[in-house]
């Protein structure tokens, strides 16, 4: 969420910011008629509301004198009215106000290229191993069910489309890289937190995935509850409605998750194999820093989940996104992505991303000052990593020309001293 003194001081940039990125900036004057008029209602209130008082007490004053209050009560229920009626216009007004505002995007950091699409996104670091496969590789999808270790069509059968079951040397090696991803980020100083896959609604409002992004999630009705779409989501509301002391930061935070998302708005795409599905593994990280450090420590972010591309030892790119490109919530944001020759393509293993204050308004999490102040603390976030396109991308970097697939040598000793998944393994 954007601070309200910006929109009030400076809307000027808050329309900048939204250009940038693709948005209608129109919506500020809105906002800003919205506020005016809520903060006129605001104070009629507190003028009316101090008027009932004055008579409250006066009422009280004559009925110790044994006077008649009749006349001064009626007064009293006409401004009750009044204030009630005020009040159902105020709750109007903050709704309409609310529904736009919280649909705000994040304003762009001035190092962000502008842009509109992929193409406008800048590569910044790209890096090739020495690997070369001398044949036709073979997509993931192929390539895991020859093996016997991706089974597509059952999955179909019990869950639906764009799910996968992983299988013996397949399940395995999914594990391997989730313990791979925790072992190395924990020695990285990242506290490990295994949270709850249900959460209340403010706290996906906190994160910045409502309201603007519901027809994306998973709901239960009954319960009133959403299916993480990451661990962000509760990452971002560890510390909510609490004042961390400034000597506390930085905190850095990792999570292991099932990730739930419905794909709405990509039916048709990507639909075989496991590059986009509905549920899928992730390892999250999360800091909690001050806002003078952020930007540093989104970079020390971006090089802890680079390390872990290079040590299994795959083909990647790192690009700088673009305005339009960015994540609703983040100011900043680089893409790592790994190369995968059986499909031909670059796929997002990470985003990493700093949203600068935007989720802590939200989650009313501030950090105090040596000095006694308050404000609010920025927080980053980033994929370290997500493992569906990072499995697809070993099947089909690592596959050999009789069909088996040699195991990266940082997987092999979470994978019981194998080093080569062959047929029916």
């Amino acid at each position: 969420m954007l601070d309200i003194r910006l929109l009030r001081e400076n809307p000027q940039k808050i329309k900048d910011g939204l250009q940038k990125r693709g948005e209608d900036p129109d919506v500020v004057d809105k906002l800003i008629a919205l506020d005016i008029e809520i903060r006129k209602i605001k104070k009629e209130l507190d003028e009316l509301r101090k008027e009932r008082n004055e008579i409250s007490r006066e009422i009280g004053r004559l009925k110790r004198e044994g006077k008649n209050v009749e006349e001064v009560l009626k007064k009293v229920g006409n401004l009750g009215d009044k204030i009630k009626a005020k009040e159902i216009q105020l709750q109007n007004f903050q709704r309409e106000f609310d529904s736009i505002w919280y649909h705000l995007p994040n304003l762009p950091h001035d190092s962000v290229p502008v842009g509109q699409t992929p193409e406008d996104n800048v590569v910044i670091e790209e890096w090739h191993p020495v690997r070369k496969l001398d044949f036709e590789p073979l997509p993931h999808w192929d390539i895991g069910e020859r093996l016997g270790i991706l089974e597509f069509k059952k999955a179909s059968e019990i869950s639906g489309s764009r799910f996968a079951i992983y299988k013996g040397a397949g399940a395995i090696l999914e594990r391997a890289l989730i313990n791979f991803f925790l072992d190395y980020n924990r020695e990285k100083g990242y506290v490990e937190i295994f949270p709850p896959y249900l959460v209340k609604e403010y706290a996906m409002i906190s994160s910045g995935h409502l309201p603007k992004f519901k027809v994306e999630m998973y709901h239960t009705e009954d319960d009133d509850l959403y299916l993480i779409p990451t661990a962000e989501t509760v990452l971002a509301n560890l510390h909510r409605n609490e004042i961390l002391e400034e000597k506390e930061l930085p905190k850095y935070y990792m999570a292991y998750t099932a990730c739930f998302r419905r794909e709405a708005g990509s039916y048709g795409k990507d639909v075989r194999g496991i590059i986009r599905v509905h549920q899928f593994n992730k390892v999250e990280l999360f800091k909690y820093t001050k806002p003078e450090d952020s930007y540093e420590e989104l970079e020390k972010m971006l090089q802890d989940a680079v390390e872990l591309v290079k040590l299994l030892e795959l083909p990647y790119r790192v690009v700088l996104l673009c305005t339009g490109d960015m994540g609703f919530a983040a100011s900043k944001t680089y893409d790592i992505e790994v190369w995968a020759p059986g499909v031909k393509r670059w796929l997002e293993v990470s985003s990493v991303s700093n949203t600068e204050d935007f989720q802590t308004r939200r989650a009313k999490t501030r950090m105090r000052r040596k000095d006694g102040k308050t404000e609010f603390p920025h927080t980053l976030n980033g994929s370290g990593l997500a493992t569906p396109r990072v499995f697809v991308a070993i099947l089909e970097n690592y596959q050999n020309k009789d069909g088996s697939i040699t195991i990266p040598e940082v997987l092999r000793k979470y994978m019981g001293g194998v080093d080569v998944i062959l047929p029916g393994v």
